[in-house]
């Protein structure tokens, strides 16, 4: 089922007698998340769910995961162990990506076809307020770190909405290039990073003043934002070029690549900051990526079309 996986057990080996985290991928193609155990790159689990899974998240706790489903216009709860069905919830049309907030109690879900951001409360999953976006198509409703803002890219724009979670009304546009999918924050809250696709750049945003302050040249179809725990560096998927860009965040300049797969999508990295998981949508795998070396570990197989990693 696994790919590369006699270099990537000699990788993670050392690190198995920790308690290491699980990275979940959505499979859009197979209606699943695969579970993997990122200490030792191996499937533990397949768990089956609803059509068109996309957007993922994890509890503050480790044991539930939510993913939204697009085809079933709904956000449903999974028991991460046993991968049973926990709640399910109308969420509205075409949900995409889903994202909790830095206290574990609120997952705000971008609803695509409807131009809103749903406010779900993770304890129960009952939707508690929807909030009207500007730009059209939300993609990614991003918390900020304080939890006072929501960063939302909507893909029919060239601008993200910034939220103020308080009031729920948009207080600022901010343009960033054409098509704005991923979304990242440093970990201090200062800035965010946001991939616009069309225009192949990343736009640097002052979160406290709200407003541009950069535009780094990117490669083809830039799309997925992952940020590295020290805030010295943010990852950037170029969907047309197959690899992973490292934006330094010091002199925001691109200042390494490496080759990933097919449609590198979105992404996530461990807390320890080691280890980089990359879904590639059309390779139906994960890439493994060194995080701090920059450097392919290797690949590991998943369902079809994966879009989504969470990890917690």
């Amino acid at each position: 089922m696994n790919r590369s996986f006699a270099f990537l057990a000699a990788v993670f080996a050392p690190c198995a007698a920790a308690a290491a985290p699980f990275a979940y991928v959505s499979n859009e193609g197979s209606a699943s998340v695969s579970v993997i155990d990122v200490a030792t790159g191996t499937i533990t689990a397949t768990i089956k769910t609803g059509d068109k899974p996309r957007g993922i998240a994890v509890s503050s706790d480790g044991s539930r995961i939510f993913v939204s489903e697009q085809a079933g216009n709904a956000l449903a709860a999974y028991d991460a162990k046993s991968g049973r069905e926990l709640a399910r919830t109308a969420i509205g049309k075409s949900p995409e990506a889903v994202y909790l907030s830095a206290d574990g109690r609120w997952l705000a879900v971008a609803v695509e076809e409807e131009d809103q951001v749903a406010i779900v409360d993770a304890r129960t999953l009952q939707v508690v307020r929807k909030l009207a976006t500007k730009g059209r198509n939300p993609e990614h409703a991003v918390w900020s770190p304080d939890g006072k803002r929501l960063f939302v890219s909507g893909e029919n724009t060239d601008a993200v909405d910034i939220i103020d979670t308080t009031s729920g009304e948009v207080v600022n546009q901010v343009k960033v290039g054409e098509r704005p999918r991923g979304i990242g924050f440093l970990p201090d809250g200062s800035r965010a990073y946001a991939a616009a696709e069309n225009a192949d750049r990343v736009g640097v945003i002052d979160v406290a003043r709200g407003e541009s302050v950069a535009s780094v040249a990117a490669a083809a179809r830039a799309n997925g934002i992952a940020v590295h725990p020290d805030g010295k560096h943010v990852f950037v998927s170029s969907g047309g070029k197959g690899f992973v860009q490292v934006l330094e965040t010091a002199g925001n300049t691109i200042v390494a690549e490496v080759e990933a797969c097919k449609r590198p999508w979105n992404m996530a990295v461990t807390p320890d900051g080691a280890t980089l998981y990359v879904a590639c949508g059309r390779s139906d795998a994960v890439a493994v990526i060194d995080a701090r070396a920059f450097k392919k570990l290797g690949e590991i197989a998943v369902g079809k079309l994966p879009w989504g990693v969470a990890i917690r």
